[in-house]
């Protein structure tokens, strides 16, 4: 398992009348942290794609539990559980301030040969890193 923890304070610009956070936006949330992931085991989503590899969203499903609010410092916890084939898949806990758990989801990309417009399996430079910082679920 990989698990990483990134931190970021609600914009007044991201919530909706009643500031909290729009629903819309978790989405670009989750992409933060899951750029984050990568960028802690030694590789930046640019460098990815660098080497003509694009990770296009296949699956996205979210569980609002409580409001994120404006000006409020969430805290996003990334997991991935399973070793990556063609697919990756990304689980998220979001908390708010006061620790307490407000949301829970799950992103699917999926490998694609930029070059060739093909889904392949989970290049080798990056499944090396994934091995590199995998440690066993407690």
């Amino acid at each position: 398992m990989i698990h990483t923890t990134h931190s970021l304070r609600v914009r007044y610009g991201e919530t909706d009348p009643m500031k909290y956070v729009y629903y819309g936006n978790y989405a670009q949330y989750l992409e933060v942290a899951r750029v984050e992931l990568f960028r802690s085991i030694g590789i930046s989503y640019n460098e990815i794609e660098n080497k003509g590899i694009w990770l296009p969203v296949s699956e996205y499903n979210i569980k609002y539990l409580k409001p994120g609010r404006y000006d409020e410092l969430l805290e996003i916890h990334t997991f991935i559980k399973k070793k990556p084939g063609v697919r990756i898949v990304f689980e998220y806990e979001i908390y708010n301030h006061s620790k307490e758990k407000i949301t829970e989801a799950t992103v699917t990309l999926f490998f694609l040969d930029s070059q060739h417009n093909k889904i392949i399996k989970c290049p080798d430079f990056l499944m090396e890193l994934i091995d590199a910082h995998w440690k066993p679920e407690n």
